[in-house]
């Protein structure tokens, strides 16, 4: 065997690849999110602008910064319209944070590095993560170089200070591309661990090359969009931001309890099968805690307490904030595999055995193959077979009247995807606004080879409202999934 191959950085790089890509375009888009984000980047690919991210040809889509949708966009065009190119990004960003563990682990957990970079490609979020097609992979692998900068700046050469808070800088900035303000997030760990070390001797932090740096990659894009669209700066701070962290606007576990109903299972299933590993590190934190109140403690060591820092202060901000979903932790996971790599060393352990691993992958494995399999309403690519069973000649347009629209027919069949109201809109929000238009405008266009969905309990306010404006409704085959399929035809002159 060759010598590579008995490496077992070689086997984790093999595991970590093999995880993240095999069978990644065995499953169809699925609605909502995958589809959302697909969506915009292919409407980027086909209008050739790649400045202003749109959900239609008429209505633009601001809940994220752009970098996501690059990223897609590019891989779809290089790789072709399919489910594996919309995803290779998200698996690509989860193999260089497999990387940066191993690589960050050399300086806060020298001789853990094979634990910290197998404990992260094996937790069921990252893996999960590194199939979905969202901008919390992307965000990850932004912080995690970040991160790594910041690392190698404090632990390592001094006299390479700064090349390393440069590349903390420039990584900041393409994480402030991915999803703005919160990417910065880790700069609370950075900042607490420079104030409780209070090492003068070393380089600053807020360094005017580093900080040009993140201006030069984070701020054009922003203030390019700004200028072209009044009123977006003030959409960006007060929706964005503000909504998502001191209200419940988006209905996302805003309760006074909802932290615990969803950041608990995450951490303790998401960290599995290195759950036990963290709980034995989080019994001892609190007489960690204690010896930190002291400068000898701190000193003794700093890179437990830089990865406490880590973990703890962004999770107490996402556990203050009141939109919680599970994914916003991914980023979190890069601090907890290295804290298992150094638990893992404290109480002088080996690596698992091979067999134990293959057997974690498998099952891993199994579950992707499970959910290339469902049979589920979210599937885009079984919607388009529902539509082309009915609809064998062309189709320009799908559009959902008062219904979920299905984005990722935009991979999956090539055409735009809009979602109408019956009724007309009346005061309806510049920035994302509910739906792209009410259906009386969008007849009024006389757009040829459209299909047209509602829910069955939907259909006869629809049909009553299509005759009213002087159309009928073509009913396509028999219902999909509690959905009505249908084109809307001149009405025939009485």
């Amino acid at each position: 065997m060759p010598r590579l191959l008995r490496s077992p950085a070689a086997w984790i790089a093999l595991l970590a690849c093999v995880l993240a890509l095999a069978g990644l375009g065995l499953r169809g888009i699925w609605d909502p999110d995958e589809g959302r984000y697909t969506n915009v980047a292919l409407n980027m690919l086909d209008s050739g602008d790649w400045l202003n991210p749109h959900r239609n040809h008429e209505v633009g889509h601001w809940t994220k910064p752009p970098l996501t949708y690059w990223a897609i966009a590019s891989s779809v065009g290089v790789l072709g319209h399919t489910p594996f190119a919309a995803r290779l990004p998200s698996a690509l960003a989860y193999l260089l944070v497999v990387g940066l563990a191993w690589r960050t682990a050399r300086r806060v957990a020298p001789g853990g590095e094979r634990i910290a970079a197998l404990a992260y490609a094996t937790m069921l979020l990252p893996f999960a993560a590194s199939q979905l097609i969202t901008t919390d992979p992307f965000l990850a692998a932004c912080q995690a170089l970040a991160m790594h900068g910041f690392v190698e700046a404090r632990f390592g050469d001094r006299a390479q200070a700064r090349r390393w808070l440069a590349l903390m800088w420039g990584a900041f900035g393409l994480a402030f591309l991915t999803k703005g303000p919160p990417a910065l997030l880790p700069l609370l760990a950075i900042l607490g661990f420079d104030l409780l070390r209070g090492d003068r001797e070393r380089h600053r932090l807020f360094d005017i090359v580093g900080l040009g740096v993140f201006v030069l990659l984070a701020l054009p894009w922003y203030l390019a969009v700004v200028h072209d669209n009044p009123g977006l700066l003030r959409y960006f701070i007060g929706d964005e931001v503000y909504n998502r962290i001191a209200t419940d606007e988006f209905g996302r576990h805003g309760e006074w309890y909802g932290w615990l109903q969803v950041y608990a299972p995450t951490l303790l299933l998401g960290t599995m099968p290195w759950t036990a590993v963290l709980w034995r590190w989080a019994r001892g934190l609190p007489a960690d805690l204690r010896r930190w109140r002291h400068r000898e403690g701190r000193q003794a060591d700093p890179a437990g307490l830089l990865l406490a820092l880590w973990v703890l202060l962004p999770l107490l901000v996402f556990c203050l904030a009141r939109s919680r979903l599970p994914l916003y932790l991914l980023p979190l996971f890069l601090p907890l595999s290295l804290l298992v790599a150094r638990q893992w060393l404290a109480e002088g352990r080996r690596l698992p055995h091979w067999g134990w691993i293959a057997g974690w992958a498998a099952l891993l494995l199994g579950l992707k193959f499970v959910a290339a399999t469902m049979d589920t309403s979210k599937d885009a690519a079984a919607w388009a077979r529902a539509i082309r069973d009915r609809v064998p000649g062309e189709i320009y347009e799908v559009n959902a009247i008062d219904d979920l629209p299905r984005y990722g027919l935009h991979l999956e069949l090539g055409v735009e995807v809009e979602r109408l109201s019956l009724a007309p809109m009346r005061d309806a929000p510049r920035f994302n606004p509910a739906y792209d238009e009410d259906l009386a405008r969008e007849l009024a266009e006389r757009e040829p080879n459209v299909v047209w969905h509602t829910p069955l309990k939907h259909l006869p306010a629809v049909r009553e409202r299509v005759e009213a404006l002087g159309y009928r409704i073509e009913l396509l085959g028999a219902p999909y999934r509690d959905r009505a399929i249908f084109r809307i035809v001149p009405a025939a002159p009485r």
